[in-house]
């Protein structure tokens, strides 16, 4: 069987303008196989090229970052062997966010909780596959409170204000990715933006100023930069940034990381601000040791 592909990242990194202080985080980035030891799911809409975890330390090398969290992408589904693969590598610098169901056992819960997973995702991004059947969701979030875990979601800017009163009932910390997917072509009065900066003013949710390169217009990328400051304003301490890695599903701007990477001085001006949001929101929640 074979699926649909994605354009591959740009493996060639520049060096990044902007220093990124010691132990900074990419919060948000994936390892694709290599599918011959990790086979994509066959329920998953694409099989991207294979980006493991030598490529993406390479790239973190590059751009100077120390720690990493791994988050579980659809093409993987509930597959999570490749994302344990590289946590448990990383001598403590990585951590995870899983992708679960309810065929999950206890086991298999505290089986990744002990390999460093901190958070589960899921997905409502149509192109994706959609939404998933929200009561099985709620019966998984049950479950896993017991670890301190955090629910990371996935959404299109649609999806924020259709299941806005679904997320208002989930007691636990919710971590929004890549701002939401707003468009910037929308402008920032639009309702799923504005929906956005009334659930950062809470204190259990929490925003990655990542996926820069899909709500804007064009490289480089600037016109995200007013969404990200917005959110930076109202909830500095849980703000979190990270590149995307090897960013699947592109279609037509493939970044190069350092790009990414220097939007943070202008998203943040003050080093303090860099420093939150680069080391020491993401040491916060995902545990990382000083």
């Amino acid at each position: 069987m074979t699926k649909p592909s994605c354009m591959p990242p740009d493996n060639n990194t520049r060096t990044p303008r902007f220093v990124a202080p010691p132990k900074s985080c990419d919060a948000h980035c994936h390892v694709f196989g290599p599918h011959a030891q990790f086979p994509y799911a066959e329920t998953a809409t694409y099989w991207p090229p294979d980006a493991g975890k030598d490529a993406l330390k390479r790239v973190h090398d590059k751009l100077g970052i120390e720690r990493a969290v791994l988050v579980q992408a659809s093409c993987h589904g509930r597959d999570n062997r490749a994302m344990m693969d590289a946590i448990a590598s990383s001598n403590g610098a990585y951590r995870g966010v899983c992708m679960a169901d309810d065929t999950f056992t206890d086991n298999d819960f505290q089986d990744l909780h002990e390999g460093g997973v901190r958070g589960i995702r899921f997905n409502f991004v149509t192109h994706l596959g959609g939404a998933p059947n929200l009561e099985m969701m709620a019966r998984v979030l049950e479950r896993v409170k017991q670890y301190g875990w955090h629910l990371v979601i996935h959404v299109n800017a649609e999806d924020i204000i259709k299941y806005e009163d679904f997320f208002n009932r989930i007691d636990m910390t919710i971590v929004v990715d890549h701002m939401g997917r707003v468009p910037t072509s929308e402008g920032v009065g639009q309702q799923a933006y504005q929906i956005l900066l009334e659930f950062m003013r809470r204190e259990s949710w929490w925003v990655k100023v990542c996926g820069s390169e899909r709500i804007a217009i064009a490289p480089p990328f600037y016109d995200a930069v007013p969404y990200a400051q917005g959110l930076v304003e109202v909830a500095p301490d849980r703000v979190l940034w990270g590149t995307d890695y090897p960013h699947p599903n592109i279609k037509k701007h493939m970044p190069n990381d350092a790009d990414l990477l220097d939007l943070v001085p202008l998203i943040a001006r003050d080093e303090a601000t860099q420093k939150k949001i680069l080391v020491d929101n993401p040491a916060r929640l995902y545990g990382f040791d000083d």
